[in-house]
């Protein structure tokens, strides 16, 4: 017989009620950005052209940004915590990149349709910031992705990668949706595995995708899957694309074990390991790969562990200084598919992807503000913020998971054990309720996390409805303790709904 638990006061009554109440003020405190969204729905599906901005019932309309603020087009300010989804590290008006935009503009041209010193130079800081031993350019972290998998395929011969739900490489590089019990499960020999899982390797299905059959979706962090995935289909993988944390699925970070895995099955098949560090290239000096050593239990010939070494590298987002930009780089010999001067090589066009303005932004970026030093501190910045966060939400169902400067809002009964259970001693030392990957974390209170989402706003934080947060470098401190202040506020305000049970 099965039984099912009757609907809180909470949940029936009091939070559909706080929603409506908070959405109406929404609406009567942003009546311009509500007429620039009907204005912009007759020319634009859905009026706006960013599904993630998509926002119900209207989006807030920004006028401008300074610093870490922005301001609506109904004179609201907010400090921004989005932080242009990691691509706005800097901020809206950093001088020194404003600086070399503008020289650029009036002194060099806005694009040459030429090489140019500029090219070489910034490639050149590239590959000594990243361990690359070459890189080319392109227009977007999605564009890097896409040309990866394609040197993969032709250095490899091969067609198939494996990829992982909850994966984000880029509009049509898009994994999102959990292995449920409707997904493919094939009977694989070894055993092992994910909770649940033993024995078998479970297929998700790549929608929204560029080559969609193509492509093997497994769990993430499940290293077991990949190593039999491997046994099985070892000759035929040309591939393996990763992100070192998940940010679409919640900024979920990969275990140094499955990392590792990947690394030596890719190894051992002349498979290509390609890590994606579109975001995660802000969390160190040298991305999150220089940060990333074999697991303790894992037995090294040298004294000193030597870091993750993925064939390419894929990078992007805050690395245009502020303007589009993407790169892909790393093995000389997988590269060398690229090289025009050798026949029969992968072509690689597109109009902007050496423009003069990225590629001296991009340099100012990386040569004279987030130097090595900078990038350490403000991860340490980031993680001194997320650990008070997730103090202040202990006993709650409220948790925020991520590394470095990001972090991610999550609101749960298992979030909420799993932070509880961070911050027990004893209970930490173990695996129990840990979470690492989509499937282990379970659907979310996703009204909650829109009541969030409008309490900051009225509160003047920008931050976004799904909950990620990224910190603009400058940021200052009194905005992070305020909204440290306010999340209090919130919980103080909801304990009936957001108390762990």
């Amino acid at each position: 017989m099965t039984t099912t638990t009757a609907p809180s006061p909470w949940d029936e009554h009091i939070l559909p009620t706080l929603l409506q109440a908070t959405v109406q003020r929404y609406e009567q405190r942003n009546p311009r950005s509500q007429a620039l969204h009907l204005e912009a729905a007759e020319s634009l599906p859905g009026g706006n052209t960013r599904t993630l901005l998509h926002e119900h019932p209207f989006p807030i309309a920004i006028a401008r940004g300074e610093n870490h603020r922005l301001f609506d087009e109904d004179g609201h300010e907010y400090v921004d915590l989005v932080g242009e989804m990691t691509a706005g590290l800097f901020g809206h008006t950093q001088p020194v990149l404003l600086r070399a935009i503008e020289e650029t503009a009036r002194g060099v041209g806005l694009s040459l349709g030429a090489v140019s010193a500029a090219e070489a130079q910034y490639a050149r800081l590239l590959c000594a910031r990243f361990g690359l031993e070459r890189v080319r350019f392109t227009n977007s972290g999605t564009e890097a992705n896409l040309h990866a998998l394609a040197a993969a395929r032709r250095f490899t011969g091969r067609r198939m990668a494996i990829v992982f739900s909850g994966g984000y490489h880029g509009s049509v590089l898009s994994f999102g949706q959990p292995l449920s019990a409707s997904a493919t499960t094939v009977t694989a020999a070894g055993g092992g595995g994910a909770p649940g899982n033993t024995g078998h390797v479970q297929y998700g299905t790549a929608d929204n995708n560029v080559d969609p059959d193509t492509f093997i979706v497994l769990r993430y962090n499940d290293d077991e899957a990949v190593r039999r995935v491997f046994r099985e289909r070892g000759p035929q993988i040309a591939a393996v694309l990763v992100e070192g944390m998940q940010g679409a699925a919640g900024f979920i970070p990969a275990t140094p074990a499955f990392l590792f895995a990947i690394q030596e099955e890719c190894e051992e098949a002349q498979s290509v390991f390609i890590l994606d560090e579109v975001q995660t290239s802000r969390l160190a000096p040298g991305g999150l790969q220089s940060i990333t050593f074999p697991p303790s239990s894992t037995p090294t010939p040298t004294p000193t562990p030597t870091p993750l070494r993925p064939t390419l590298t894929t990078l992007g987002k805050w690395l245009g200084g502020g303007l589009p930009f993407g790169a892909f780089g790393g093995s000389r010999a997988v590269m060398a598919v690229y090289d025009p001067s050798t026949p029969g090589a992968l072509a690689h066009s597109g109009t902007f992807q050496n423009n003069t303005l990225m590629l001296r932004a991009g340099r100012a970026a990386l040569a004279d503000v987030y130097m090595p030093a900078a990038a350490a501190a403000h991860s340490a910045r980031g993680e001194a913020f997320r650990a008070r966060l997730n103090a202040v939400a202990e006993g709650t169902r409220i948790a925020f998971s991520g590394m470095g400067s990001l972090a991610c809002l999550h609101v749960s009964e298992r979030w909420g054990r799993w932070n509880k259970r961070r911050g027990d001693a004893a209970e930490a030392e173990t695996e129990e309720g840990e979470i690492r990957s989509k499937e282990d974390a379970g659907p979310e209170d996703e009204d909650v996390k829109t009541l969030f989402w409008l309490y900051m706003l009225e509160r003047g934080f920008w931050v976004q409805r799904r909950g990620n947060i990224a910190l603009i470098l400058d940021m200052p401190q009194e905005a992070l303790d305020r909204f440290v202040e306010v999340v209090v506020d919130f919980i103080n305000d909801h304990k009936e709904g957001l108390t762990l049970k």
